[in-house]
């Protein structure tokens, strides 16, 4: 399920997911068919609706039999969502039945939904990961960004992914640093918002959380920033002077998908991420 982000506004995110899903001989159907998930908009403005949408998204997954893999933290946190609260709850599950059934389709609960990342460490695993590391990225400091929608709210996160996250010290976009070759750097940051969902409402804080997090990575010297999150790198990648602005600080970092750096490890061209 790609979303809509990683096909409009960084699709170097969806080719570099490619590349690296052709790397490691990872068949991915993608889901040509399904829409945005409301990216935790539409939710605020009309609950119902965004549970149609995404339960039509997943039923197209359902439809295939395959688990529902994103590349997007707030896709995975809005489908999940919807899938936890439809089958814990038969009436509405009926009731966004009755709406899917005007377009031929039924929402069941027989797909799971993840992450690509935790797809990786849960499904590929890490071990066989690094067997296949051809560019070890051993010479970079990297700062991994978890952004919200991940890890939090953990219990239904941790339901979701086989890999279970401590909200406030996660492990698995660490391990995946370590995986590569890289060195995984520590920061108060790497779990905080990046202000992406209160740029409209709140520009200037959504400004300081940004330029809190890439200020926090280079304290710790880090030489790049990796994040699971397209929305996460829309904010950090194009906003770092104007959130340098905000934090009265120049700022300055290479921000990296997730996708990207296992890409450079696995030796794929620079062309392909």
């Amino acid at each position: 399920y790609t979303g809509c982000t990683a096909r409009e506004s960084t699709p170097e995110l969806l080719k570099s997911t490619l590349a690296v899903a052709k790397k490691l001989g990872i068949e991915l159907v993608e889901l040509t068919e399904a829409s945005c998930c409301g990216a935790s908009h539409l939710q605020d403005y009309d609950d119902f609706l965004s549970l149609v949408l995404n339960a039509r998204n997943i039923a197209y997954a359902e439809k295939h039999g395959l688990t529902m893999v994103t590349i997007c933290n707030t896709c995975n946190l809005n489908t999940a969502m919807t899938k936890h609260r439809l089958d814990e709850n038969p009436e509405l599950k009926a009731k966004v039945n009755e709406k899917l059934a005007e377009v031929g389709l039924e929402y069941k609960g027989t797909s799971e939904i993840t992450h690509f990342l935790y797809a990786i460490i849960d499904d590929f695993g890490l071990d066989k990961l690094k067997e296949m590391v051809v560019k070890p990225l051993s010479e970079f400091n990297i700062a991994p960004y978890y952004g919200c929608h991940n890890i939090r709210p953990s219990e239904l996160q941790n339901k979701t992914h086989k890999t279970k996250e401590n909200p406030y010290r996660p492990t698995s976009l660490d391990d995946l640093i370590i995986a590569c070759g890289g060195a995984s750097v520590d920061y108060a940051e790497k779990t905080k918002c990046c202000g992406f969902h209160v740029e409209l409402q709140a520009p200037k804080t959504a400004a300081i959380l940004t330029g809190n997090a890439i200020a926090g990575a280079m304290d710790e010297n880090a030489d790049m920033m990796v994040t699971p999150c397209p929305l996460c790198h829309l904010k950090l990648d194009t906003q770092a002077k104007h959130s340098g602005e905000a934090v009265g600080r120049e700022l300055e970092m290479p921000i990296l998908h997730m996708q990207q750096m296992l890409g450079l490890a696995l030796g794929c061209p620079q062309e392909e991420l």
